[in-house]
């Protein structure tokens, strides 16, 4: 590549002695490989492992713990079969329901008692609960189905409950059948 301008002697000279003592430059740049990014790890999968592990040392999980997805099902004895069967069809009148969507779990057992006393004083004999399918649980699985499957068979008036149908929730739902006294 030509340049515009034309050095003279006197310039010529000047430079080369400016530079007499420069070493040149490696003519293969130099280049520098960035570090390779971290591989992509599931979110909970540490968590998932050890709690695997635990269970695997601690024996079988308890049979009455419903993971996620898996329909909930309880009747105390004495409840006809043709009774139960009606109540996992949905063919009961559900006359109220209660949403547990986000609360806490203290939260969610002071309101399902507090919503199961009123229904009952309204004589009401099937409702519905939604505890949500526990997505957002993470690991632990679904925290308020556990909770509420084992808070419903303490219950004296709960004569039994299931999933509701998917229509009405699936697994996140309860259909609840209570003692007409």
């Amino acid at each position: 590549m030509a340049s515009k301008f034309k050095l003279n002697d006197e310039e010529s000279r000047a430079f080369r002695d400016a530079v007499a003592g420069a070493k040149p430059l490696p003519s293969k740049p130099l280049h520098h490989t960035p570090k390779p990014k971290p591989k992509p790890r599931a979110r909970f999968a540490r968590a998932a492992a050890a709690e695997v592990l635990v269970e695997s040392l601690t024996g079988l999980p308890d049979p009455d713990e419903p993971l996620l997805g898996e329909g909930l099902y309880y009747a105390k004895p004495g409840v006809q079969h043709g009774v139960l069967r009606k109540l996992r069809r949905g063919q009961f009148s559900v006359g109220d329901e209660l949403d547990l969507h986000g609360m806490r779990s203290e939260e969610a057992r002071q309101a399902l008692a507090e919503f199961l006393h009123e229904v009952r004083g309204k004589r009401m004999r099937c409702v519905r609960i939604i505890h949500g399918k526990g997505y957002r649980s993470g690991p632990r699985g679904p925290v308020l189905k556990q909770k509420l499957n084992g808070w419903l068979r303490q219950r004296d008036e709960v004569l039994a409950f299931c999933s509701a149908r998917p229509v009405d929730g699936g697994t996140g739902a309860v259909y609840v059948l209570l003692s007409s006294r």
